[in-house]
């Protein structure tokens, strides 16, 4: 993939970092030992102690071998199936090109920013998956807790990089592991928008994102994105059946009106991904309390000069699918 930046490009593709950490749960199986064991070798209970050693000891060798999953149940095995599953989306429906990616830090942890739109929003699998191709950083993507309700599709979105949005997982992601983090602070809001309301912004809610960053000592960096508000635009929606199922809306696309085959296949609208300059707080990190006058005045800058960007963008655009 080749991200195309207004001022320069990102330089060639780097390896990503390989991850050390071992799911707690890893296939830690015993192994047969062999030879018999003596009466000597066993435990009061009747185990073998050498060959419980000797499996345990496997196990482990095992599973560091070949457990990727960290902490956060990240796998870079499933990040990098992903990675050539959605390249073609990617380079070749979406054409996703990117103004400004020399502006994102190559080391330290920061927030990034970023407008959500779409029925199933594409912006977050591109902005990751361009990331971490081109700059070779893993990325962490906040979300709503109710991905965690969802069976397999918990275990699909933590392996892939998701995150449950929560202080104090994000202070842990920025400031103790120094990662990047990317949150949409629209929510469900964005991509839940009708098509009429294309490409204006919701409230970035009560300004929380900016206070994480504050507490972690690192920087902001808003990301314009258009492209996504084409790519499954919602028509209609059913809010009696989103109640039912316990999800923020069920949408009725405009690709669903074409069959039942094209529900699921995103119209090919070019994407585009301003990287806006890092706004570096000017507090300390680690306080006990931030100004909240403060912090709901940059969430609500932060809120502007994403849209003002779009604006931007959408008038410069020559059309929907060429961009």
């Amino acid at each position: 993939m080749r991200a195309m930046a207004a001022q320069g490009s990102p330089g060639g593709r780097r390896r990503r970092p390989a991850l050390v950490a071992i799911d707690g749960a890893g296939d830690a199986s015993a192994r047969e030992v062999t030879g018999p064991a003596t009466a000597d070798d066993r435990e009061p209970d009747g185990t073998d102690a050498a060959g419980a050693e000797a499996g345990a000891a496997a196990g482990t060798v095992d599973a560091e071998r070949l457990s990727d999953v960290d902490e956060w149940g990240r796998s870079q095995h499933m990040r990098d199936l992903l990675a050539v599953l959605y390249e073609p989306i990617y380079e070749r429906w979406l054409r996703v090109e990117w103004e400004g990616f020399e502006k994102l830090p190559r080391t330290g942890g920061a927030l990034l920013v970023a407008n959500h739109a779409g029925a199933i929003p594409l912006d977050a699998p591109s902005i990751m998956h361009g990331i971490e191709r081109d700059l070779g950083r893993p990325v962490y993507g906040l979300g709503d807790e109710m991905f965690k309700r969802i069976p397999l599709v918990n275990v699909g979105w933590s392996r892939l990089g998701g995150v449950q949005a929560h202080p104090d997982n994000a202070y842990r992601l920025l400031r103790e592991q120094g990662h990047l983090v990317v949150v949409f602070p629209e929510g469900a809001r964005g991509p839940g928008k009708h098509w009429s309301e294309r490409y204006k912004l919701r409230r970035f809610g009560r300004g929380g994102f900016v206070q994480i960053a504050m507490r972690a000592g690192v920087p902001i960096i808003p990301l314009a994105v258009i492209g996504s508000e084409e790519t499954m635009p919602i028509v209609a929606k059913l809010p009696t059946l989103a109640r039912l199922l316990g999800l923020p809306y069920v949408p009725i696309t405009a690709n669903m009106l074409l069959g039942p085959v094209a529900a699921l296949v995103p119209f090919p609208a070019k994407m585009r991904i301003r990287v806006l300059d890092p706004i570096h707080l000017d507090v300390p990190p680690d306080q006990p309390r931030y100004s909240r006058s403060k912090i709901m005045d940059t969430s609500e800058a932060i809120r502007n000069a994403i849209q003002e960007e779009l604006y931007d963008m959408l008038r410069r655009r020559r059309s929907v699918i060429f961009g």
